[in-house]
């Protein structure tokens, strides 16, 4: 009924024959803090155990949350399924709200369902999904009448269909000293016995000196997994070896239908895995299903609810019509609307993200890019060979968020402007890749203005391996970050001290006119017109006093290019708070840095069609499985040489 009348419903049940689970109600894992809670349930409900609750006499409970409520309106796009029903096991008096919202954010009751006395009762309500083409949810609210608690024992979103067949799984997760972390995660995995029956085998691949195998609470975690744990140690290729040495095992093997990809130091909701294996199962095209990613430290926190490219600037970002860092617990789902209109993604961070083998047999492997942008390149290699990526709500990781670390400046500067440039040279609709390559300029400009002249001499570094050909991908992924550490090592910008007083006191010759403090560009032009008035301090010789004394001490969160540009020598804190950097300007490298940049870029401008050329023709040899067996075999043979253990990739 959709006019919101009251009526009592005699139901079937949601596990007959010919019918299939979609979604199971949860409650929050019992490991979770109470910070994830409005995640799954909206009100005063107490949690019995995993699949049941209490709902206080009363009062009201609403299911309208991330884990709990129905994403209509994906199930409507990416599936041939047109009818969803709620099924509920209940017991106490009360009713039964089913409510549904469009994809512009509005709600109302489609229909409620009373049940009185004791029971169990049985509740079921078929619901169409005809109205969600845009967008739009189904969820339900539970009402306590007075006099008794209602309990709900169980409840799902189900469908009637053929396709009972479940597809299998094996996960890969790459690790690099984080056994801890790692342990919890297999610990995780191998606890829910539902999830356990699915999988064919979790590869680990381990690429670190502090290994997962060596930590105290191992044996006990993987006992769950049993033979279907394998720890594979190789040498550091960084996250794109260490996941297609799962892709490559798994194809190996050739019993799994899909191949799902996790980092080592997220925490998964166990549900969203079978969720995410539900649909892919049932979705009319072969897809990637791909999961969100929560805040590990304010679990309610969202970081994105789709990724896309903007295809001129070939930067990654948030998809239209959608925002970073939404707090579910302060804006629940019901209310914000923008979460009710459907986002189709250009692909799904590699934080979680299930591929079907059948994509890796077609199109290869992760390409050789150690980290940064090889998530982005293979769902938009992956969505050129009819395999789109479904970010799908109710799949989700918690994760640390990005803003605790600030990988643009240290050593993985190189990986993030190479990988952008490569993705682009392989998939950008732009002659000359669009706004890129000036971009790029830009980029190493602001590095050189604000002092950071380590991350402008690896980002030029970059450009000339690119410039070098493909060859480089592989023959450089188990060697090109003791490179960079040995570039980065030569700069002021890379040493930091854990004490601001190891520095001399900060002082300033010549205080700002009237006070004056550096303010923020109000436009490009009012930006480029700051960058060139501030060439010339640049090239001016450094004086003595600037040379021995910090001007002034600035916080991470103040390291903008247009206010460390206006200083001759800051002291500039770290991302993690840990310690701070002496920044000073130096002519002559700044000097090296422009003219080389120039170069390089025009360049890179001008035989960007011969190399879009030849890269996308490397892609085949680059992405096989053969080739990569080759690096992992070089990778092996190297893993006797001893790294300074870090948490790096």
């Amino acid at each position: 009924m959709t006019d919101g009348s009251t009526l009592d419903v005699e139901p079937e049940r949601a596990d007959e024959p010919g019918r299939r689970v979609l979604q199971r109600v949860i409650a929050p894992l019992d490991t979770h803090r109470s910070d994830a809670r409005s995640l799954y349930v909206h009100g005063l409900a107490v949690d019995l155990d995993r699949h049941q609750m209490l709902v206080p006499q009363h009062t009201t409970t609403s299911f309208g949350t991330y884990f709990n409520a129905f994403p209509a309106a994906y199930w409507r796009r990416w599936t041939d399924i047109d009818e969803v029903r709620l099924h509920l096991r209940l017991t106490g008096a009360g009713k039964v709200s089913v409510i549904r919202s469009t994809s512009k954010g509005m709600s109302w009751p489609e229909c409620s369902v009373v049940v009185e006395g004791d029971g169990p009762h049985e509740v079921s309500v078929d619901l169409p999904l005809a109205p969600f083409i845009d967008g739009g949810w189904y969820w339900f609210d539970i009402t306590a009448f007075s006099g008794a608690d209602v309990i709900i024992e169980a409840g799902d979103w189900s469908t009637a269909t053929d396709d009972q067949a479940r597809g299998r799984l094996s996960v890969g997760i790459t690790t690099y000293n984080r056994p801890a972390y790692c342990v919890d995660q297999i610990r995780n995995l191998g606890g829910y016995e539902q999830l356990v029956d699915l999988l064919d085998a979790v590869y680990v691949i381990d690429q670190g000196t502090d290994r997962v195998e060596d930590h105290p609470d191992f044996a006990e975690a993987a006992a769950g997994l049993g033979d279907k744990l394998h720890v594979l140690g190789q040498g550091n290729l960084g996250g794109s070896g260490g996941f297609a040495r799962a892709m490559s095992e798994t194809l190996r093997a050739g019993t799994s239908d899909y191949m799902l990809l996790l980092d080592d130091d997220v925490i998964t909701e166990p549900e969203g895995v079978l969720r995410a294996v539900t649909f892919a199962d049932l979705a009319r095209q072969p897809v990637l299903v791909g999961g969100h990613m929560f805040s590990i430290f304010a679990r309610s926190v969202l970081h994105a609810w789709g990724e896309a490219i903007d295809k001129y600037r070939w930067m990654w970002g948030p998809a239209p019509h959608t925002h970073h860092s939404h707090d579910f617990a302060a804006t629940p789902l019901r209310d914000a609307a923008w979460l009710h209109r459907r986002v189709d993604v250009d692909y799904n961070g590699w934080w979680m993200c299930l591929i079907p083998t059948a994509a890796l047999q077609k199109i290869g492997l992760a390409l050789p890019m150690f980290i940064k942008w090889d998530d982005a390149d293979f769902g938009l290699r992956a969505e050129e060979h009819g395999f789109p990526t479904v970010s799908l709500p109710g799949v989700a990781v918690w994760h640390v968020p990005w803003h605790e670390k600030d990988d643009t400046v240290d050593w993985q500067a190189y990986f993030h402007e190479r990988n952008r440039l490569l993705s682009a040279l392989l998939h950008s609709p732009y002659q000359r890749g669009g706004k890129l390559p000036r971009e790029s300029f830009e980029v190493v400009l602001k590095h050189a203005l604000a002092m950071q002249y380590s991350p402008a001499e690896m980002i030029l570094m970059a450009i000339e391996d690119l410039l070098d050909g493909p060859e480089h991908l592989h023959r450089d992924i188990g060697s090109k970050i003791d490179e960079l550490r040995a570039l980065r090592s030569q700069f002021d910008d890379s040493r930091f001290a854990d004490d601001l007083n190891t520095y001399p006191r900060v002082k300033i010759r010549k205080p700002p006119r009237r006070g004056a403090l550096p303010e923020a560009p109000t436009s490009k032009a009012a930006a480029t017109a700051l960058a060139f008035k501030l060439l010339p301090r640049h090239l001016r010789p450094l004086n003595d006093f600037a040379r021995n004394h910090p001007q002034v001490a600035l916080p991470h969160a103040d390291q903008q290019w247009w206010r460390l540009a206006q200083y001759d020598s800051v002291l500039v804190s770290s991302a993690d708070g840990r310690g701070a950097a002496w920044y000073r300007r130096d002519p002559a490298r700044f000097r090296s840095l422009l003219r080389r940049s120039t170069a390089l870029h025009g360049r890179l401008a001008v035989e960007w069609e011969r190399l879009s050329v030849t890269y996308r023709s490397a892609v085949p040899e680059l992405a096989s499985i053969e080739r990569w067996a080759t690096t992992f075999a070089e990778a092996d043979a190297s893993r006797v040489t001893a790294v300074t253990p870090e948490k790096e990739a």
